[in-house]
């Protein structure tokens, strides 16, 4: 099959249902959800909702995951390496992950490696485009990546048992369980992934040397009921990991890095009268080592220990009108090769309004401000509306001023940092316009952003690297999402899929950011019939400039993979499915980097237990 008759099928494939978070959220009424200011303070932005089927579909990291389900780019240095995210036109360290309300963005790097998360382990992944910075904080300008552990206080108990076996000795595996009565919930999951990674690159007598990895995550969530009007729930993460970083040529040094990760979560949660507050501690760390040269002893190392506290309190000043305070509070204490020993706190104050008008018409607005010991911060707000004009047409509009603090080694790395860097600041504007029509649903999102004070390392008078606030950046951009699922007797047939269009420029060279795309697309094809399935996916990504001059001989080409997999279900009561799934079935040659290439056509078979 040509490339053109390969992106021909995409565009019949350009469909994707987009549910604003609330919705979605208000249809588990047995669910208690960990990020309620994603449910209450949303709707005026587009929120993907990522379902189990589509999670299991994928490969068990975050990267593999978002790939194929939304219009964010990925910077991927080969297969279960470093990767880091492009949404809207963003930087990497311009998206935040969110773990049950919390941001964990690194405190080191500014950014989360997309390939250190385990998407098993969770209820549901959220997807939420454009700023959130009044309510996530630093980081939230092109979107927020919400992981959720969503706990059932309903009488339920089951096991859950995931295996997957893939060429290159790929190994993913996961245990769940999910015990549940009226007062209390627990839900815990442990899972391991790991591969040689030792695959051929297409059309190259040439394998992927020294890109072995391992990891293992365990999530647990509890909870418990003390009356009507008050609970606590506790949540906890434990990641482990090492990478063998792949080589780009076969006498280079072999390297390797090691990853621990440890996030813990007490909440309490109460209501009176109008009034609904929810007050959670966290205490998040992260710590790495990083080996040179993997023949010998020495390594580089460095961690950041984070104390988090945070006090929601809502009042419903009407039955049409609720206003919302935030208050929070962080430490963070880092230590390591580079940074030394280093420190920071930053207290903040959130104010959001949100008034329903009329049931077809409503509005929010938030503010918030913070202080820091290291940096001054801007006013951050939002503003935005939504309007049903009828079960056919709703438009919304979002206005916001967002930003992203400096990191630690941006501001304290030996001999580099500059501790008088303020933060990155943006401004940006958004209308979306959601059709519905029966089975079909058609989502079209236009926005605009303006970035100053961008953070560049760049060689100063004396040759060396440092950070300075230098760059203005000016995106663009649109999102197209059409949907459609349909019941023919027995059989059901499912269609989704995203398309992004993305101008990001740098307003002094006019030039267009490296790694970002100008053209995103994906799509899936299902297929239900009693009790087997199929799908097919598809993942189209446009040229890639590599240089901040936009070289056309560093221009890396289009790639267009797909994926085809089936699995059928044996049990009658219960679940016992055994399924098979080809990846990049028409073998392509891609690399998301230079020279960091990705396998070709394989094959992996699973089996999922459900009791």
């Amino acid at each position: 099959m040509t490339l053109k008759k390969r992106f021909a099928f995409c565009l019949l494939l350009l469909c994707q249902i987009l549910l604003a978070q609330n919705d979605s959220i208000t249809k588990l009424k047995e669910v208690v959800v960990s990020d309620s200011n994603l449910k209450n303070f949303s709707n005026t932005q587009s929120v993907q909702r990522l379902s189990d089927s589509i999670i299991n579909r994928n490969q068990p990291s975050l990267t593999s995951l978002l790939n194929y389900s939304t219009v964010i780019y990925f910077k991927e240095n080969g297969l279960g390496m470093t990767s880091s995210p492009s949404f809207r036109g963003t930087t990497s360290q311009q998206t935040v992950v969110v773990w049950n309300g919390i941001n964990i963005n690194s405190q080191l790097l500014g950014q989360t490696d997309f390939n250190t998360i385990s998407t098993r382990g969770f209820n549901s992944i959220d997807v939420k485009a454009g700023g959130g910075s009044v309510v996530y904080g630093s980081g939230a300008i092109g979107g927020t990546i919400h992981l959720n552990n969503d706990l059932k206080f309903t009488d339920t108990f089951k096991n859950d048992f995931q295996v997957y076996y893939g060429e290159f000795n790929t190994l993913s595996a996961v245990y769940g369980i999910t015990a549940a009565t009226k007062k209390w919930s627990f839900d815990a999951s442990f899972t391991r992934n790991s591969s040689d990674n030792d695959f051929k690159f297409v059309g190259q007598d040439a394998h992927n040397l020294n890109g072995e990895y391992y990891n293992n995550t365990l999530d647990a969530a509890l909870g418990f009921k003390i009356n009507a009007k008050n609970s606590i729930k506790f949540y906890s993460e434990i990641y482990d990991g090492e990478r063998h970083f792949s080589l780009t040529s076969p006498n280079a040094t072999k390297t390797k890095y090691q990853d621990y990760n440890t996030r813990n979560l007490l909440t309490w949660s109460s209501s009176f009268s109008k009034f609904a507050s929810n007050l959670r501690v966290a205490y998040i760390t992260e710590h790495y080592n990083y080996f040179e040269d993997i023949s010998r002893d020495g390594f580089t190392s460095g961690g950041v220990k984070s104390f988090i506290g945070k006090y929601d309190i809502d009042y419903e000043l009407s039955s049409k009108i609720k206003i919302s305070t935030i208050l929070d509070y962080t430490k963070n204490d880092g230590i390591g090769s580079g940074i030394g020993r280093s420190s920071r706190e930053i207290g903040g104050a959130s104010l959001l309004w949100k008034h329903n008008l009329t049931e077809k018409w409503n509005y929010e607005m938030s503010a918030r401000k913070e202080v820091s010991d290291v940096y001054k911060s801007p006013v951050l707000f939002s503003v935005g509306s939504r309007y049903n004009f009828s079960d056919f047409y709703q438009l919304k509009f979002n206005v916001s001023r967002n930003y992203r603090v400096p990191t630690f080694n941006d501001l304290y790395w030996e001999g580099s940092g500059n501790p008088d860097l303020k933060p990155e600041s943006s401004y940006q504007a958004e209308i979306g316009n959601q059709f519905s029509y029966k089975d079909f649903r058609l989502t079209v999102t236009g926005y605009g952003m303006k970035i100053k004070d961008m953070i560049r390392w760049l060689p100063n008078n004396s040759g060396n690297w440092s950070p300075v606030n230098t760059d203005k950046v000016t995106i663009y951009g649109a999102e197209a999402l059409l949907g459609w699922k349909k019941n023919f007797s027995k059989h059901t047939f499912d269609f989704s899929g995203t398309y992004g269009y993305t101008v990001s420029l740098d307003d002094i060279t006019d030039k267009q950011l490296f790694y970002v795309p100008y053209h995103k697309l994906t799509g899936s094809l299902s297929y239900y019939y009693k009790k087997f399935s199929a799908y097919y996916q598809i993942m189209y990504t446009g040229e890639i400039f590599t240089t901040s001059d936009n070289n056309p001989k560093y221009i890396l080409d289009a790639y267009n993979v797909s994926n085809i997999g089936a699995d059928y279900n044996f049990s009658k009561k219960n679940t016992f499915k055994v399924g098979l799934k080809v990846a990049n079935l028409w073998n392509e040659k891609y690399e998301a980097l230079p020279s960091r290439f990705m396998p070709g056509r394989n094959l992996t078979i699973y089996l999922n237990l459900n009791y």
